[in-house]
Order: structure tokens, then sequence, then C-alpha cells
């Protein structure tokens, strides 16, 4: 049995706990770093730890979810690899992933410890479905649409904003893979919307897309954390022309993100000591059970 500790217990880690407690294979040991303990099931409260850096003192812990905001991720994972934990995480901002597998890299290797960054559904799982068709049509192009639906990136990042009591940021695809984000604020009093607006639109979340920015009184009125993608491709297998290459799902997003995770969580330990991302990995290593057994079913 793998030996598990989830760090952080908000909606991925609350959807983590679950996950472990259905794998056949796992055992939840620890569970760190949740700034609210109001919630915690009653048979979490004897493995709970507030420090994340005091997690080796639960059990030998072979693997750590980590269940925090985008920004915090490398941070935690590498201390973590520096204790010898592998880690598995869903950073999401696309555009630092090869700079963060670089600097986990060296400190996974130097530890013997193992790492897998990005693993959520996009990136993560969505990736995997990018990467095959990008082999099955090489020459072309992919867009990926993202909603409508709530982004909990996004939302952490403008509920992160000096003035904000609580943000939930919407997705609205625009097609060609282009977005608008429709982000609700609750501020906090004497804040001025306009002043919380400019902070929003320059960070690196929102800055490349079209935003609007609406107050609100009451963000859990409007809470729904639904989401989903479609991606196409249009391009070239071999020399034929108009291969047309479709993928869409409809999800929940903290549910699918901590089960993608949790595949990651089985998959790590199998891997040589690095940092990887979830195109890296073998499906196969992410499934609970025999390989001969899976391959019969799903080949």
């Amino acid at each position: 049995m793998l030996q598990v500790a989830i760090i952080g217990f908000g909606n991925i880690g609350k959807c983590a706990y679950e996950a472990v407690k259905n794998a056949p294979d796992m055992e939840l040991v620890c569970i760190a770093e949740m700034s609210d303990f109001v919630d915690i099931p009653a048979d979490l409260k004897s493995i709970r730890e507030k420090d994340f850096k005091n997690i080796q003192a639960h059990s030998d812990i072979d693997i750590a979810i980590i269940g925090a905001p985008s920004r915090a991720c490398p941070d935690i994972a590498e201390t973590l690899l520096n204790m010898g934990i592998c880690t598995v995480d869903s950073y999401d901002i696309h555009t630092n992933i090869w700079e963060v597998k670089c600097r986990l890299d060296e400190v996974a290797k130097k530890s013997g410890a193992k790492s897998i960054i990005s693993a959520g559904w996009d990136p993560g799982s969505d990736s995997i479905i990018r990467a095959l068709m990008t082999a099955m049509s090489p020459q072309g192009i992919t867009y990926t649409n993202f909603g409508p639906g709530m982004s909990m990136g996004h939302s952490v990042a403008a509920k992160a904003i000096n003035g904000v009591e609580n943000a939930l940021s919407i997705t609205i695809p625009a097609g060609a893979g282009v977005h608008k984000r429709m982000v609700y604020v609750q501020l906090k009093s004497g804040v001025s919307v306009e002043k919380v607006t400019q902070l929003i639109k320059a960070d690196p979340y929102f800055s490349h897309d079209e935003t609007h920015v609406i107050q609100v009184n009451n963000i859990n009125e409007m809470l729904d954390v639904g989401h989903g993608v479609n991606i196409t491709r249009k391009g070239v297998s071999s020399n034929t022309h108009n291969q047309l290459l479709e993928y869409s799902h409809k999800i929940n997003g903290p549910a699918v993100t901590a089960q993608i995770l949790v595949g990651a969580a089985r998959a790590v330990v199998k891997q040589s000591p690095g940092c990887y991302t979830l195109i890296e990995i073998p499906v196969i290593d992410m499934l609970p059970g025999d390989k001969e057994n899976l391959i019969k079913q799903l080949v």
C-alpha cells in the first residue's frame, strides 16, 4: 500500500481525500497545511498536521499530493523533495511549466525522489490528448477551448488580489482557443472595484485574455465548480489532408483534478528520480491493477 499525504484541504484536497479512500492500493497517513479545520472529517483529526514540513513525523510517506494554489506548488514540492518525499501537483501556469520542471528535476535527482507536476486535467490529461492528436496528425493546428465554467486557478488568483474578499472566475470560450474571463468579485469594505479591476487585469493569469470584472454581494450564491473543454485538431496524416480530431468533456473540475493526481501519485513512484509532466509518463502506470489484465481490458 502506498502511504499518502495530502497537502491542503480546499476543493482539490477534499476530493483527493475521497479518491485516496477509494483507491485499492493507497492509505492516507497524513493531511497537512490546512488553514481551517472546521470541516475536517472525524477520521482525519488524528493524522492532521498544520505545517506540511512536519509530515514525516506521521509515517514513512511514499508520496505527497499537493492541493495548494498553483503559485505555492513549486516551493512546497521543492521542500518535500529535499526531504526525499515524492510529490505530485496540479500546477497550472502553462507558460512556466518548463521552468518549474527543470527546477524540480534538479532537486529531485539530488535527493533521489520523484515528482510529477501539472497533473490536473489541463494541464494534465488534456495534455495527453493534445500529444496523441499530434501523433495522429503531425502537421496541423490544435485549438483548446475551455468552458464555460469555473477556473479554479483563476479564481484563486483573483481572490488573492488585495481588497478582494472572495472571487469567482468564469471562462467563456470565444472559439479558436480564445477565451473571455468573467471575474465576479466580493470586495472588502471601502475597496474600489476600479482599483481591483486594474490589479486583476495586470495579473499574469488574466493579462493575456479579455477580462471583465463585476462586483457582486455574495460569491457563494453563484458558485458552481463545473467546467469543460473542447479540443480540436485539423491537420494532415501521412499525405492525407482534412483530418479532423475532436475531444470534449464536461466535468466537476476539483473531482477530476484530484482523481488524476491520485493516478499520478500511483505512477510517480514507478519512475526514476527526477521531475516529469504527465505526457512523459506511461498512462498504464496511473492505473491500479495487474498490467496483464489492464492490457487485456484496454488494448
